[in-house]
């Protein structure tokens, strides 16, 4: 892929050219310095025992990580799914149901490699090679599309369509040449929660077309009210895990964006495929980042509390915004998407006159990201602050934009 090509699918790199050769304006940051607020990166720390659990484990740091991880990391992942979505006992095998991974982003991009790169479905079988996704999404998505040489069909995720996207309305000669399907809720960047009903056609719709329906639920403990529903629980309800894949990660849950570590679960014979392609182009989670996964994933406290501290910005956001830009409390995830009418002037505006950066929505937008994406009137901003800077920054962002 040209360098132009990839530029053309990632968010970050587009917004460097945009923003990186103008000096920023005078900022509500510490000693007016910028203030970041286009990365969905935690900025509160993880809990102390994450360093004790690896220095305890250090041993581990001379050995290659074992390709599936180890029993214990598996068995926490399985016990926790279990907790968290009321599984029934013995539904999940941590041996064959569970794959670690570093990071949930890396084991969206190689399914679509392992599916949609071999032009092949769940089974195996040949021809198929289209990858659906929402429309704007996570760009690994698109990018892990591009990559592989996949066709992108790329659905509206709007406000029309509760900002997920409507899959079951796609043409079935679509659905038909389909190899996977991207569903993120919480949605990235909406905070919308997909509803158990539509999880459940999609699951439905994968098996009866024969493409993998890949549930990212990174989010999933981002929350306001209920938690959201999740993929295996609704595949528990049907009693099988037959082309269902649920992606899961500590960097939100647990604020541990550089420990690198997750895990997908789901049908056995797409855990068994992945795992063949990570043992080949992949990396590998090691022995004491599998030690801290292992105690994250047992302990609930430290979530709590940062489902608390992403509230309190919400709340400071309501306070601040009102109903500007459309600003809404999502269900989900700790996003602002804000209508400000063009997302990417208003981008260059903020950074010139206030030194803040946030993403312009059309950049979420595949390739194409220009006025007809659905999200080129739209920032995504992350509530990723504390609540001090947040107020800060957003009263800075009304300034300049009302």
């Amino acid at each position: 892929m040209s360098d132009a090509r990839l530029q053309a699918f990632h968010p970050f790199l587009r917004l460097a050219a945009l923003l990186d050769d103008l000096p920023p304006g005078p900022s509500v940051g510490a000693e007016g310095k910028p203030v970041f607020l286009q990365v969905g990166e935690p900025r509160n720390a993880p809990p102390d025992f994450v360093a004790e659990a690896i220095a305890e484990a250090a041993s581990g740091w001379s050995r290659y990580p074992p390709p599936r991880g180890d029993a214990a990391y598996r068995a926490a992942a399985v016990a926790w799914l279990n907790r968290r979505y009321g599984l029934p006992e013995g539904f999940l095998d941590p041996d064959r149901h569970v794959l670690p991974l570093p990071g949930s982003r890396e084991g969206l991009f190689f399914a679509a490699v392992v599916l949609a790169g071999s032009r092949s479905g769940p089974g195996g079988g040949a021809g198929k090679g289209a990858v659906l996704m929402p429309n704007p999404a996570y760009h690994v998505y698109s990018g892990a599309a591009a990559a592989v040489g996949a066709e992108a069909v790329m659905v509206p995720a709007t406000e029309e369509t509760g900002f997920q996207p409507d899959y079951a309305g796609l043409d079935p000669a679509i659905l038909g040449r389909a190899a996977l399907a991207y569903l993120c809720s919480p949605a990235n960047p909406q905070g919308a929660v997909a509803e158990a009903a539509r999880q459940a056609a999609l699951i439905e719709s994968a098996r009866a077309y024969g493409y993998v329906a890949a549930f990212d639920e990174c989010y999933s403990e981002i929350y306001f009210d209920a938690p959201p529903p999740g993929a295996l629980q609704l595949a528990a309800a049907s009693g099988s895990l037959d082309g269902v894949l649920a992606f899961h990660s500590l960097s939100k849950r647990s604020s541990a964006a550089g420990l690198r570590c997750g895990f997908v679960a789901g049908d056995p014979a797409l855990i068994d495929r992945l795992d063949q392609a990570f043992r080949f182009g992949g990396a590998g989670v090691p022995l004491p980042v599998l030690a801290a996964g292992t105690r994250l994933w047992q302990d609930e406290a430290h979530v709590v509390a940062n489902r608390q501290r992403y509230r309190q910005n919400f709340a400071v956001a309501e306070r601040v915004l009102g109903n500007r830009f459309g600003a809404r409390r999502p269900a989900g995830g700790f996003f602002l998407w804000l209508d400000v009418g063009d997302g990417e002037a208003a981008a260059l505006k903020l950074w010139r006159e206030a030194g803040i950066r946030v993403l312009p929505g059309a950049y979420m937008c595949g390739a194409e990201g220009d006025d007809s994406a659905p999200g080129a009137a739209y920032i995504r901003i992350a509530l990723v602050d504390d609540p001090e800077l947040t107020e800060a920054a957003l009263g800075r962002l009304v300034e300049v934009l009302q």
